[in-house]
């Protein structure tokens, strides 16, 4: 149900507070992957759907694949923001296709629709959603994926999760804090 508040004139205003909004929490991964990435990326995406957290990715296969079917499992509510211009190239588990056409530049909406990002396993393509993710002060929990360093030593921007549970756990909580982005 839409809140109902009033503004600094007095005016009636219909809409969600920021309280009041769902998590988005991005999935990103290889668009393909082994069978334990797999099984690690549809337990993440079983756990955001049982948070009510909405699953945003780029809705192709792989880990994007196998968090969207968790997630539909659970009766969550994913997005597949698509590198091309057909919806129909999402992967069957995507409710929400957004066909955008810009190829990889679409990295750039699939983690800034996000307060947190969980990112499993990965190519370069990930590595740069972990970047854009980073660069805007988006939390990126990591699972078996990409690690940092500079100048030799180890960049822990990347939190690191043992497994699927703790790494939503974060990611939850993380996003909590970051609700007004």
């Amino acid at each position: 149900m839409a809140a109902k508040s009033f503004d600094k004139l007095g005016q009636r205003t219909v809409g969600k507070s920021g309280s009041d909004k769902k998590l988005i929490i991005a999935v990103i991964g290889g668009g393909q992957c082994s069978a334990q990435e797999a099984a690690l990326a549809e337990t993440v995406g079983r756990e955001l759907a049982k948070r009510g957290a909405i699953l945003v990715c780029g809705g192709l296969g792989g880990v994007m694949e196998a968090a969207c079917r968790g997630a539909a499992i659970e009766s969550g509510v994913t997005v597949g923001i698509l590198p091309s211009d057909d919806p129909a190239t999402s992967n069957r588990y995507v409710q929400i296709a957004v066909a955008t056409g810009v190829g990889y530049a679409r990295n750039i909406g699939v983690v800034k629709s996000a307060q947190a990002v969980i990112a499993i396993d990965g190519d370069y393509g990930t590595l740069s959603e972990i970047s854009y993710a980073l660069k805007s002060d988006i939390p990126v929990i990591g699972l078996n994926t990409w690690s940092l360093s500079r100048n030799g030593q180890e960049d822990k921007a990347i939190i690191k999760a043992e497994d699927a549970v703790e790494a939503v756990e974060k990611a939850v909580s993380l996003a909590k804090g970051q609700k007004s982005h």
